[in-house]
């Protein structure tokens, strides 16, 4: 006789829940290990090291360029920290955008009035409240999971004007469609160790200056909401993988019924992860806002990057954070740069696609390895015979960039079994 898994011990180790109780499995690990992360690092550092000396593009490893590339990338990785924590619990949330939306207009309403503190805590608020309206629609009463998230899209934007232009209309420094200057959150600055970087990475030493430069983005004017949404996303994991809480809310995204067998409230553990969920989403739209302002359609479609970014790392807190730093990066080149290091970045583009496309003919996946050898060659011919990107491209390059090399390179991914599938005790 089979014995039941117990989902109420500890989840240390643990891993995805979806198997039928008392069924024997053979799991392969899908973690990779620190050796090969290494390796690809210093490759990656190698690479971006010999562009640079090639075509003198100083900024693509810049303390500058990286710096901004963190901030791009902070709002990404918690709206797929918001999406992670929803579709862990087998709820799909395309509203994750309209949430964000919600709370960039939380973080300016309070943030002006009463500081940034206050503008964080009610930009959570205003998107966990989001999140909560989307759990009614979809957990309660069963509403498509698709539906009610393009719904909370198109509402947010309305609310947030209307109010908008309630609010901000007369407000020192307002309008119609922005809030007045919100104060930013201290920032961090290493003070030895930024000027001993700096100067390092100011005598472009090849691979050591360029590390200079990459560490110094990282201790050089860092910012406290930074640091607050790292630790978020660590804490995340932990909670997920290594919490009895993490377990139940995941064997409910991936066997609703055997953990409703087992005693787990489903419901319960679904509306606490739609809850999480907004109100990261929310803090994702309050990274936009605070040290600036609110404004009228800021999110410029963040939140569905973040969706991409939380499938291209399989739905877990490591692959999603490296999907948002993807992104970042991009985003940060063409805001940072005029277009010669986006142009650089054509060549570094085209050696990870031949790098992802020998991959996936290894993997057999000879059609997607095909496709990306040839946009390598592409991508190398355009480098080669042109000496700029047009400024159209260039203001697309994070979009374009992010979204090729996720669909050529992700592979072999797994959602949560029961991810969007509607619920109802006692049906099973």
């Amino acid at each position: 006789m089979s014995t039941p898994v117990n989902l109420g011990t500890s989840a240390a180790g643990a891993g995805d829940v979806g198997t039928p109780v008392g069924r024997p499995t053979a799991t392969r690990s899908s973690k990779v290990h620190p050796v090969v992360w290494f390796v690809v690092g210093l490759a990656g550092l190698l690479l971006f090291s010999a562009v640079r000396s090639f075509t003198d593009a100083n900024n693509l490893t810049s303390s500058g360029l990286i710096a901004a590339a963190i901030g791009a990338a902070m709002p990404i990785a918690l709206a797929g920290l918001s999406g992670l924590w929803a579709e862990r619990a087998g709820v799909v949330n395309i509203g994750i955008e309209g949430m964000m939306i919600l709370g960039t207009f939380g973080a300016g309403w309070a943030g002006y009035q009463w500081g940034p503190w206050a503008g964080m805590f009610f930009a959570v608020v205003c998107g966990a409240l989001g999140g909560l309206l989307h759990a009614l629609a979809t957990v309660t009463f069963g509403v498509d999971h698709i539906i009610s998230g393009v719904a909370i899209n198109i509402i947010a934007p309305g609310v947030t004007l209307f109010l908008a232009r309630l609010l901000f209309t007369d407000a020192p420094g307002g309008g119609q469609k922005q809030s007045p200057p919100v104060t930013d959150l201290p920032r961090i600055t290493v003070p030895w160790l930024s000027d001993a970087l700096a100067s390092v990475e100011r005598k472009q030493i090849f691979a050591v200056s360029d590390l200079a430069g990459v560490l110094g983005g990282f201790v050089t004017g860092l910012s406290l909401f930074t640091v607050i949404a790292v630790v978020i996303i660590v804490l995340s994991a932990y909670v997920l993988w290594r919490t009895r809480f993490g377990l139940r809310l995941r064997s409910v995204g991936e066997a609703p019924y055997a953990a409703e067998s087992l005693g787990v409230n489903v419901y319960s553990y679904k509306w606490a992860a739609m809850t999480i969920s907004g109100g990261i989403a929310g803090l994702a739209g309050a990274f936009l806002v605070i040290g600036l302002k609110y404004q009228d359609g800021q999110t410029a479609n963040r939140g569905y990057i973040g969706l991409a970014a939380m499938i291209f790392g399989n739905w877990r807190p490591g692959g999603m954070t490296a999907g948002a730093a993807l992104f970042g990066y991009t985003d940060g080149l063409q805001l940072y740069d005029s277009g010669d290091a986006v142009h650089a970045l054509l060549i570094i583009l085209a050696v990870a696609l031949l790098a992802v496309g020998l991959y996936q003919a290894y993997r057999r996946h000879f059609v997607i390895a095909t496709v990306a050898v040839a946009i390598a060659a592409a991508c190398a011919i355009w480098f080669f015979t042109n000496d700029q990107v047009p400024g159209a491209l260039v203001k697309a390059a994070p979009y374009a960039i992010t979204l090729l090399v996720m669909g050529l390179a992700s592979q072999n991914l797994r959602m949560p079994k029961a991810d969007g599938l509607i619920y109802r005790k006692g049906e099973h």
